[in-house]
């Protein structure tokens, strides 16, 4: 494989993680495909433990999602099973064979029935998964399994990743404070649509799996929906939560305010996503405002996020505003040239249809050279809004992803 990709410029530190009652964790090299680094994760959670889940919706998903779609409706959990450098997609049989043996022998370390593990892989596409070699590295690693794993656990699920991700919170719930903390890998291959994309969240809380499920989809549609790096929703995408109810809470307790840490997890991990973006050197954050409805805003702002002329012209730091006036005409969405706005940076550009009487690219010039890009469009036709988040396209995406298999 080519040597690994320099440490985003957009990367986070890792956070203090600290244990989740009833998660244990561990990371081992089985050698899949990677050497001499993790490649394999496993999670155990206490009996009784809850999962809900949000997956890609790409036609030809992965053996894993199909595992994990199906062990879903039992909505309990034992344990989490994670590899990297081999998707274990388009595989065929021998994909469902790989899924169900790795989930048996999780299960027997676990004392659980296989339909209570839940497995994800990431990686290249079409190989056949060396189950063996998997299979064989899980005892050692459920022996290692520690309640201080967390970051042990990010680092062995990435991939082209130049970082680890992970996210922490507590909030009350039920007259109790309760942990959240949540791993995720992403980097390419990045349009969620649930939803090479993978998040993992832990909670102590005691929910139900009908619960953890609304507030989950409700929060991946908040985040992971709203972000893209390059337009191309994986056949792997997978967030899980798992709860253990450890924290004693009331399962019937007002969610308000468990939600809202819940969203604000997944948020970091999204964005932690799009800052390690193949080759990203910028984050780009793009408002949409005045749209005929909310959906509308938000298609605006992908189609905005998505173009290669936008994301190549902020890479190279030109303030070229015409770019944005394309994207949104393309996009297929109600606008009206005579009453579209952008703005860069905090300074508009354009307004009622053309160029805004004395405009000074100065500032703007000077805000495209930061790290962090924000790109206004009021399009004046409704109440509709929305924020959507991307980064820049450079030309470490095209070295990174050309020699990506060798």
């Amino acid at each position: 494989m080519a040597g690994a990709p320099a440490r985003s410029p957009l990367a986070l530190a890792l956070p203090a993680l600290p244990p989740i009652a009833g998660v244990q964790l561990g990371a081992a090299a089985a050698g899949l495909r990677y050497r001499d680094r993790p490649d394999l994760m496993m999670a155990a959670l206490a009996p009784g433990s809850t999962a809900a889940g949000v997956f890609t919706r790409n036609r030809c998903p992965g053996a894993p999602v199909d595992w994990c779609r199906a062990a879903l409706a039992g909505g309990q959990a034992r344990g989490l099973v994670v590899n990297a450098g081999n998707a274990n997609v388009f595989t065929g049989e021998a994909g469902r064979r790989a899924a169900a043996a790795t989930a048996t022998a999780a299960a027997q370390l676990l004392d659980c029935a296989p339909e209570e593990i839940f497995l994800a892989s990431t990686g290249v596409i079409g190989q056949v998964l060396p189950h063996e070699k998997l299979v064989a590295a899980l005892p050692a690693l459920h022996a290692s399994l520690g309640a201080d794993g967390f970051a042990l656990a990010a680092g062995a699920i990435m991939t082209t990743d130049t970082f680890p991700k992970a996210s922490t919170r507590e909030a009350a719930l039920g007259g109790r404070t309760v942990r959240l903390t949540g791993i995720a890998k992403g980097s390419g291959m990045i349009a969620p649509d649930m939803a090479t994309m993978l998040a993992f969240l832990f909670t102590d809380a005691a929910l139900p799996a009908p619960v953890l499920q609304r507030l989950l989809a409700a929060g991946v549609d908040r985040s992971f929906n709203r972000t893209t790096v390059d337009s191309d929703t994986s056949t792997s995408d997978t967030v899980l939560l798992f709860a253990t109810g450890a924290a004693g809470n009331d399962p019937a307790a007002d969610t308000t305010a468990f939600a809202a840490a819940l969203d604000e997890v997944l948020l970091d991990l999204a964005l932690a996503v799009v800052r390690d973006g193949e080759g990203a050197t910028k984050l780009i954050r793009i408002d949409v405002r005045g749209a005929v409805s909310n959906p509308s805003a938000r298609r605006i702002g992908l189609a905005i996020a998505n173009s290669p002329l936008v994301k190549t012209a902020i890479a190279g730091e030109d303030a070229n505003w015409g770019r944005i006036v394309m994207a949104v005409g393309k996009a297929g969405e109600p606008a009206d040239r005579d009453k579209l706005a952008i703005a860069i940076g905090g300074t508009w550009i354009a307004r009622d249809g053309t160029v805004v009487p004395g405009y000074d690219e100065a500032p703007v010039a000077a805000h495209m050279r930061g790290r962090e890009i924000v790109i206004e469009v009021a399009l004046g036709l409704g109440d509709g809004g929305d924020t959507v988040w991307t980064c820049d396209l450079t030309h470490g995406y095209i070295d990174i992803n050309g020699s990506y298999r060798s």
